[in-house]
């Protein structure tokens, strides 16, 4: 089985402007596929932009099956790639902080809502998700997904790590002064859960926030196969699955572990 090719858009669009933000993914789109990647990745709320007013959000947000989710089939259909994008997520009365994983035949294959909210804006714009572990098939490979801030609990990856997943998708509104997660923790929770894991940050300033960029993607091994700096840029990273079986046939965590022991973690 050939590796996944997958394109990492370290870009935070612009606030507040879905049309423009489309236009920015179909040409992201584009050159991903140009060079060569199956799979591009966005950030966090890449659909709309991160620092939102309040009163703002309930109008921005569309359903899972709404017309930007069936213009993004189409730029994945037109290039021949899969998309994962942030998005706030309309569903009744609310609004979740989510993202959407679309084939490269344009159907959507995954949705996930963000479970763990991080801070006030989100707390009081958005409803918790609560499906932890959401998963897809794409190219051999078994897909999950997260959300930023969910990464950061070590419980959320691990339910990944015991459920399959091959490649934990991270869209991801990091900011200062924060920056350790996406240089340490996330190789370590790869290492530790015997996964890839693609993490995806806005880069600058936004609002009352500053984004740090630093996009990776990290292997079950622990290195760092590509990352970015702080401004705008896409980097490419492969998820082999030759080195994923290799590496769990070597690292013995997930074989060794006593769930006994753990009770009270639950």
């Amino acid at each position: 089985m050939p590796p996944l090719r997958t394109a990492l858009l370290q870009s935070s669009g612009r606030l507040g402007d879905t049309a423009e933000n489309l236009k920015r993914l179909d040409e992201a789109a584009a050159r991903a596929a140009q060079g060569g990647a199956g799979l591009l990745v966005t950030s966090e709320m890449f659909l709309t932009g991160y620092a939102l007013d309040l009163q703002d959000v309930p109008g921005l947000a569309e359903a899972a099956d709404g017309p930007s989710a069936v213009a993004i089939g189409e730029i994945a259909r037109r290039h021949g790639i899969a998309v994962l994008y942030g998005y706030p997520e309309k569903a009744g009365d609310a609004v979740f902080n989510s993202a959407q994983l679309i084939g490269p035949d344009g159907t959507a294959l995954a949705n996930y809502r963000k479970t763990h909210l991080f801070g006030c804006f989100e707390q009081d714009a958005f409803t918790p998700g609560d499906t932890p572990v959401v998963q897809a098939d794409l190219n051999g490979l078994r897909i999950g997904i997260m959300i930023c801030y969910d990464v950061e609990f070590p419980e959320n990856v691990r339910a990944h790590g015991l459920a399959g997943t091959d490649l934990l998708l991270v869209p991801t509104a990091q900011m200062h002064p924060f920056q350790f997660v996406a240089e340490q923790l996330v190789p370590v929770r790869a290492f530790e859960n015997q996964m890839y894991i693609a993490y995806v940050n806005r880069t600058g300033p936004e609002g009352e926030f500053e984004f740090v960029g630093l996009s990776c993607l990290a292997s079950p091994d622990g290195v760092t196969r590509t990352r970015a700096g702080r401004g705008e840029e896409m980097v490419f990273g492969e998820a082999d699955p030759e080195l994923l079986q290799a590496s769990r046939e070597t690292n013995p965590y997930l074989r060794d572990r006593r769930p006994g022991l753990y009770a009270s973690l639950v």
